[in-house]
């Protein structure tokens, strides 16, 4: 129910990717009346109001006639859908349509109560706008991938439904009993004029972190049983004296899933062994600042959840009309560019985990080289961390902030960009690279944690090791670990890897 609050991460993920219905709640629907009444006087009235009488951008001192209305809201979105490149996937069009939605339903856009049932009704009826994913620089809205959205709206572009399409918006239209509308002041301005495509795809991204952050704690505590690593770095006494805050969360959640552990106890003397490399030692280091990044991401997103990011906004009591920059997209394309850094380090030193496991360091890592069930004849595990190395190494160039790069638009109005889309396209791709990375470490610890045996595990660690195992069987013999890294980086986000 769209109430005029905020969204959660799980409302924007639910309709996203399961398909739940939205509805525009009554006090909100009120709002929005109240608004679009004061955007109907100033279309009617003599003074020059950007975006309601006038053109777009560097066209602003463009004055348009009360006649040519309807015909330059039409114009606007089919001038503005200028996108390239593969199209978004569904879930994303369908984050964005709903946050457009959401943001509108605020009562500060002066869209009449029919656009944001129109957009439900998109949201509703499964029928998804067929949008580009690249052309949006993040300042003045995500224009681009907006427009190509709304086209549908009016029966022009492309569309699918459910499973069936591409096919012609009309049609689309069509199929579903949904007719197009007819926009009126404003409302092309304020379909295309919002951080929608950033947020949302941040918005999945959030749900998708939280969930491989909490699984890549649980494969670190596999890693340290099955190298046999020590417990000792992981002490409160430690990381009470460091006083970072996620540090001292990961350090507490990965002691609870060794807790019990037999194979801790089996190298408590005569083991040579000093230290343990860094990717053991300092898991709550790493993972800890991964955690409160990501934190910090987290709040920047929560806060645009519940905005609107369209301009000019219209206000009430008095009556009034502000231009300003809420559609500028740099907090959250700062957020996303740093959240590609935590993703770097949860990632690579997975990977470094991998690498130590598989080395085979005789007593300081008591596994088979590779973990092959016979070395030589087979090659075991080899490949797969080269496989978590290329995908490190992509991350690390995903990793290059867009933010920072700015290049003017609009005849040099809209003069600062934030290439938020960009920063957000690319912490999709690392969210997916960094799962992959998490899935390798779960074959190979589980592995390893089988060169363990008949010692236990703690009980957390044997939960996580048994959802492995039922989807990745142990290795008896050479096969190939795509199969198995699949399934392992498709279970991650859905959380059933979890102890």
């Amino acid at each position: 129910m769209l109430t005029g609050g905020p969204l959660s991460i799980d409302d924007v993920t639910q309709v996203a990717r399961t398909g739940r219905r939205v509805e525009l709640g009554s006090e909100a629907a009120v709002a929005v009346t109240v608004a679009r009444s004061i955007v109907d006087a100033a279309a009617d009235g003599v003074d020059p109001v950007y975006g309601i009488n006038t053109g777009f951008g560097s066209l602003s001192q463009h004055r348009v006639p009360p006649e040519e209305t309807a015909e330059i809201q039409r114009n606007l979105l089919r001038s503005h859908a200028a996108g390239v490149g593969k199209p978004l996937e569904a879930e994303l069009v369908r984050a964005m349509l709903l946050l457009l939605a959401a943001s509108l339903s605020r009562g500060h856009s002066g869209v009449r109560v029919e656009v944001i049932e129109a957009l439900l009704s998109l949201l509703n009826h499964d029928l998804t706008p067929i949008v580009p994913s690249k052309g949006s620089v993040g300042a003045s809205g995500d224009l681009a991938p907006l427009a190509h959205a709304a086209l549908v709206l009016i029966g022009e572009g492309e569309a699918m439904v459910g499973e069936r399409g591409p096919m012609p918006a009309a049609e689309a239209l069509a199929m579903t009993a949904l007719s197009p509308i007819t926009l009126a002041a404003k409302e092309g301005l304020a379909l295309i004029n919002g951080t929608h495509l950033m947020a949302g795809t941040l918005a999945l991204a959030c749900h998708d972190m939280d969930m491989l952050l909490a699984t890549a704690m649980a494969a670190a505590a596999m890693s340290i049983d099955a190298s046999r690593a020590s417990i000792g770095p992981l002490d409160p006494r430690i990381h009470a004296a460091r006083q970072q805050p996620g540090q001292y969360t990961v350090a507490e959640h990965v002691a609870s899933l060794l807790a019990g552990s037999e194979i801790l106890e089996q190298h408590c003397e005569d083991d040579p062994r000093v230290q343990d490399p860094y990717c053991l030692r300092c898991i709550p280091q790493v993972l800890g600042a991964a955690m409160d990044t990501l934190a910090h991401v987290r709040s920047v997103l929560t806060h645009e959840l519940g905005a609107v990011t369209d301009n000019p906004l219209i206000f009430s009591g008095p009556d009034v009309i502000l231009s300003g920059g809420n559609f500028h997209g740099m907090p959250l394309a700062i957020a996303a560019d740093t959240a590609k850094i935590a993703l770097c380090h949860i990632a690579g030193i997975a990977e470094r985990r991998v690498f130590w496991l598989l080395s085979g360091h005789d007593c300081e890592n008591p596994v088979p080289v590779h973990l092959s069930p016979s070395p030589g004849l087979h090659s075991g595990l080899m490949i797969a961390q080269y496989t978590a190395a290329a995908l490190c190494n992509e991350m690390q160039v995903l990793a290059t902030p867009a933010s920072v790069g700015n290049v003017p638009t609009s005849a040099g109005i809209e003069d600062y960009n934030s290439m938020g889309a960009t920063s957000a396209r690319h912490l999709r791709e690392s969210v997916t690279m960094a799962t992959q990375v998490v899935a390798i470490e779960l074959l190979v610890s589980a592995e390893g944690i089988e060169h363990q045996r008949p010692h236990r595990s703690g009980d957390g660690v044997d939960r996580v090791h048994a959802a492995v195992r039922a989807l990745a069987p142990p290795l008896e013999g050479d096969r190939s670990p795509s199969p198995d890294i699949e399934a392992l980086a498709k279970a991650i986000p859905e959380g059933s890897l979890l102890p």
